[in-house]
């Protein structure tokens, strides 16, 4: 028997439903190491698709030209979704036919000539064509949102993410113990997205972190959580709750039209990280410095001999940090 026969993979058992179907994709993306974030958008517009297609009984195991069409049809026309979401659909999309194909249930990926015929300019038409994909506040006004929130927590969480520029679920992911104000650091849970652990913070923002750990003990603690920021019920925030604590905050401080389409009247806690990017970069700051403070992989084959030194990274973050007199 041919050898390259033998080894070939078998077909996978063809799934009886959709739900089934989802399962098995969203164990081969966390096999991948794909984040949890990354995983549950996409489960999530999958099932959007999946209850689109079974409508017109369809399935993704028989996906043809005619079904993306109309897949793309039903999301600008019957649920009018922006531009970004569109993408995130067929994103989704072809990232579950490669898979399909992998596993032997579908022959080609169809998604790929779709997008590349009717997506690829849909960002040009979309909100924000001048290039800014979301809001970039100014110094003053990061200002007023962080300085007119009395609350400890909201107060502590704001200024971290614009500080430090890390993601929600970094930051969600944060225990007590990572913080250590005597040397003005924070380290971060391991990140399939994240390459370095280690981040500064500034006298603002510690002073901020030990406002809220003061009072973080009056909360109603559940037993054993070491989590930094903790809900209403005392276990550990998770990303929605720290989604409500930007939006209604930047709600109150006139930054945020929840009722908007245009991502630049839209402030969502990314936009902090954006904020953070952008003013360092400002601000003087060595675009490699940028790139390691946010965690970034640098792409160029020298930045694997390029060492930076962390005193070095230290004072230079210290030096084009935004001061916000708070």
């Amino acid at each position: 028997m041919d050898r390259m026969n033998t080894l070939a993979p078998a077909v996978s058992q063809v799934p009886q439903t959709a739900q089934e179907l989802l399962d098995r994709f969203a164990e081969d993306c966390s096999l991948r190491r794909m984040t949890p974030e990354t995983i549950r958008s996409y489960v999530s517009n999958l099932r959007t698709i999946a209850a689109f297609l079974e409508g017109r009984n369809r399935s993704f195991l028989d996906l043809a030209s005619d079904d993306l069409k109309a897949i793309l049809s039903f999301a600008l026309h019957d649920r009018g979704v922006r531009p970004k979401t569109i993408r995130a659909y067929f994103s989704a999309l072809s990232c579950l036919c490669d898979f399909l194909v992998y596993e032997g249930l579908m022959g080609s990926n169809p998604v790929p000539l779709f997008r590349k015929r009717y997506l690829r300019d849909y960002k040009k038409r979309g909100p924000g064509s001048d290039g800014f994909e979301r809001q970039l506040l100014t110094v003053e006004q990061m200002r007023d949102l962080i300085g007119g929130t009395l609350d400890p927590r909201d107060r502590a969480i704001l200024m971290v993410l614009a500080k430090t520029g890390v993601r929600r679920d970094e930051l969600v992911r944060l225990d007590v113990d990572d913080i250590d104000i005597g040397t003005m650091t924070m380290r971060l849970k391991a990140h399939p997205k994240r390459t370095n652990l280690v981040l500064f913070i500034d006298d603002e923002c510690a002073r901020a972190i030990r406002a809220w750990l003061a009072v973080r003990r009056n909360y109603a603690l559940a037993s054993g959580c070491a989590a930094l920021f903790v809900g209403e019920h005392g276990d550990r925030l998770k990303r929605q709750g720290v989604y409500e604590v930007v939006t209604s905050r930047a709600l109150a401080a006139g930054l945020h039209d929840p009722a908007s389409r245009d991502p630049r009247r839209r402030l969502s806690p990314h936009a902090l990280r954006h904020w953070f990017t952008t003013w360092l970069r400002r601000n003087g700051m060595r675009r490699e410095f940028i790139q390691e403070l946010r965690g970034d992989v640098r792409g160029d084959a020298i930045d694997i001999y390029d060492h930076i030194c962390p005193e070095e990274l230290r004072k230079a973050y210290l030096a084009c940090m935004p001061r916000l007199g708070l």
